[in-house]
């Protein structure tokens, strides 16, 4: 290992020298517009190399292959989306307020900058098991967030609980791909109260049990 390795630095080929954590960061930000924009079989490390402005040695360096690329940007996102979901839950003891607040962080990773959702959603690498296996237990997170919280405020067993979060974080998830692609014929947060006043509807039928 050279002493700049060793210290956690790299040098491009441009002569921009960065914190190693620095570097990696600005090689995922360049490979997400190059996977996005192209698709996973489609990009090229040239590509994203030439778009980060470093040398390919250098994207080695971090990235072994273009697979574990992918896959860290997968697993950052997936992490990104968990996080806003468990974040809404806790926000408010207010089951209400919950549910729309969990519709919201769905429908704000979709909207986020950047389309880091296609990466989850939208991939032509959806077939490889890393890769299948990183979303589904990114959802997964997502719905025992929600279920959890229905188990405990409905009264009802996990199984039960468990499908009514399915559906929430499904609905929030497909509609919010839908609503992106209309470009703006309803407002975001319009969308959000749609869509949350239909989730909480139908889990109002199921009362809240006092303890």
């Amino acid at each position: 290992m050279t002493e700049a390795a060793a210290q956690g630095v790299d040098q491009s080929a441009r002569g921009v020298r960065l914190p190693r954590t620095a570097r990696r960061a600005q090689l995922l930000d360049a490979a997400q517009h190059v996977f996005v924009t192209n698709g996973y079989h489609a990009a090229a490390m040239d590509d994203i190399a030439e778009r980060a402005g470093v040398s390919k040695p250098v994207l080695y360096q971090h990235f072994p292959g273009k697979l574990e690329l992918y896959m860290a940007l997968v697993d950052k996102h997936g992490d990104a989306l968990v996080q806003r979901v468990r974040e809404a839950i806790s926000s408010t003891p207010d089951n209400k307020q919950r549910v729309k607040q969990a519709v919201q962080a769905l429908y704000e990773f979709v909207d986020g900058e950047g389309q880091a959702f296609r990466l989850l959603f939208e991939s032509d690498l959806r077939g490889e098991p890393a890769v299948e296996k990183a979303v589904d237990d990114a959802m997964s997170s997502c719905i025992d967030a929600v279920t959890d919280v229905v188990a405990a405020d409905a009264g009802i067993d996990h199984e039960r609980a468990r499908l009514l979060a399915v559906g929430l974080v499904g609905l929030s998830q497909v509609t919010a791909r839908y609503w992106l692609g209309t470009e703006g014929s309803v407002s975001r947060d319009e969308a959000v109260s749609l869509m949350s006043t239909l989730a909480w509807k139908g889990l109002a039928g199921f009362p809240l049990q006092q303890g």
